[in-house]
């Protein structure tokens, strides 16, 4: 994983136990949700909507990378790295991925993820609130695959 602040702490991440010993690593999606929406929208709010959508795919592909490091490791094949990747995404809440596309020679893939933790049953707006988690898939598969996806 890469060094300095692009790092994740990923064993600081897992002491739950130490950290909510009463209220344990369940949490209610609606508050997750609040605080990752304002998370987005006040970069937005401060740095505009350009720099936001620079911003917040960034921050994404650095935890993607690290969610593909701890939980999926080296890809050996696109079809079982799929699997694990829907095993895993299922297992932790994170959603339900389907493949659209799979292009992997051109490094190219089209995903949806459906019932995600954070856009799913929201209003249709205009403000596409998906940038972090398409950094999220971005990292994990430049992680897992070795090279760079778009």
């Amino acid at each position: 994983m890469e060094q300095g602040r692009r790092t994740l702490p990923w064993d600081a991440l897992e002491d739950v136990a130490a950290g909510r010993p009463h209220l344990g690593p369940m949490a209610r999606l609606e508050i997750c949700r609040l605080m990752q929406l304002r998370l987005c929208f006040v970069p937005e709010e401060q740095l505009g909507r350009e720099a936001a959508d620079r911003l917040l795919p960034e921050a994404g592909q650095v935890a993607g990378s690290a969610f593909a490091d701890r939980l999926l490791g080296p890809m050996t094949s696109l079809s079982d790295s799929v699997r694990r990747l829907q095993a895993t995404f299922r297992e932790y809440g994170v959603g339900i991925v389907r493949v659209e596309e799979a292009d992997p020679e051109q490094g190219r893939f089209v995903f949806t993820v459906e019932e995600d933790m954070d856009c799913s049953g929201l209003p249709e707006t205009d403000r596409d609130i998906c940038k972090f988690d398409e950094g999220f898939l971005a990292g994990l598969l430049e992680r897992s695959m070795g090279r760079r996806s778009r």
